[in-house]
């Protein structure tokens, strides 16, 4: 339950263009998916089972998870795509059990399609209203996509389920959302103040520090992101890290905390705009493995429309496009509003020069209860 609050989809997709490649047989290998070498024969075994008996679910959970573990380590949606398939077998079953309907819900989320995952979620909870992990996750999703009441509801039934200190931490993340900045971070802080393993202090004092940043406190944010990597080192911790430090102009220090960490799309974006800003003597590399990456995910139909945020990001930082990453982020928060993809909207308006988009994204702040000093100070 830790890390679905600290939800973050990164798998980088471009509106670059690459050499559509056109088998010549069906037996023609275009591309071999990687697997780590020492699990090869075990996901071979669970394939050759889940083949015999695709309604075996503990077999189809398994391989599924294996699948989703590689799509989050590799930022491939691909293997999101063959997680969905090992568990087809209950797609249309309305009375699929719990496990596969939480992980299918998962699926979906990982590959940006939030009203489908939230519809299953609802049902799953109606059916098991003390599922606590089927609660947080619905919750997530309205809250990335902007629909803080309908979070707050879920957050609620968080609490019914009895996970008291995740229904806290949920509705004070909604809370800190909406501007409500003390009051979130002091809930926080009580929450800290209690016995956690390091896993939770992590996730808990990376939701202080992005308070903090939104609430134009620099200073306590940067206390709390390096109190979070000290409680436990985190992929999702160190890339908003990161970006906090690029965005005050910090980028060798955003150079500095991502190195050494594995190439994932997300990592290499943000490694390919800080090394460019800094002439670093590696962004030329970098700059030339994200386009190569770009131009090879864009091939997959429909990429552009769920990732639009890494487009806009790449378009804007690295192309210098301003009016293509306006574009993008506007197809981009209508699928999804957190804060960076409204601080996104914000700056490719502001880089373009359009008046009307500034008041574009200022007004769907309101919309939508998000206080952002960054974005209003934009404005």
């Amino acid at each position: 339950m830790q890390r679905a609050l600290l939800l973050l989809c990164l798998a980088l997709v471009s509106g670059a263009q690459g050499a559509r490649l056109l088998p010549t047989s069906d037996a023609q290998v275009i591309e071999t998916l990687t697997a780590p070498a020492g699990d090869r024969a075990e996901e071979r075994a669970l394939r050759r089972q889940h083949k015999s008996n695709p309604a075996d679910a503990g077999v189809s959970l398994t391989l599924a998870r294996r699948y989703l573990d590689q799509a989050h380590r590799e930022g491939d949606p691909r293997f999101a795509g063959r997680a969905l398939a090992a568990l087809q077998h209950w797609a249309q079953a309305p009375d699929a059990p719990a496990e596969v309907v939480l992980t299918r819900a998962n699926l979906l989320q990982y590959l940006h399609q939030f009203d489908p995952a939230a519809q299953l979620l609802e049902g799953l909870v109606q059916r098991q209203p003390a599922m606590a992990q089927a609660w947080l996750t619905l919750a997530t999703i309205r809250r990335v996509q902007g629909r803080y009441v309908e979070s707050d509801r879920a957050c609620i039934g968080l609490s019914a389920a009895g996970a008291a200190l995740y229904a806290q931490a949920c509705q004070a993340e909604n809370d800190g959302l909406r501007g409500q900045f003390d009051s979130a971070r002091d809930r926080f802080k009580q929450l800290l103040s209690t016995r956690l393993n390091g896993g939770t202090r992590n996730w808990l004092l990376t939701s202080v520090a992005e308070l903090e940043a939104r609430a134009a406190r620099p200073a306590e944010a940067e206390q709390a992101y390096r109190e979070a990597l000290s409680a436990q080192s985190d992929d999702y911790t160190r890339l908003s890290y990161a970006d906090f430090l690029m965005l005050q102009s910090r980028d060798a220090e955003a150079l500095t905390l991502l190195k050494g960490q594995p190439r994932s799309d997300a990592v290499l974006l943000r490694l390919a705009i800080a090394g460019q800003r800094t002439a670093a003597p590696t962004a030329r590399n970098d700059v030339r493995e994200l386009r190569e990456r770009i131009a090879q995910a864009n091939q997959r139909p429909g990429a552009g429309a769920s990732h639009a945020r890494e487009q806009a990001m790449y378009a804007l930082w690295i192309e210098t496009q301003p009016a293509r990453a306006l574009e993008l982020a506007r197809a981009n928060v209508k699928l999804q509003r957190e804060a960076i993809d409204l601080l996104l909207l914000a700056q490719a308006a502001k880089a373009s020069g359009q008046a009307s988009a500034l008041r574009d994204a200022a007004n769907l702040s309101q919309t939508v209860g998000l206080k952002d000093a960054r974005l209003e100070a934009l404005l």
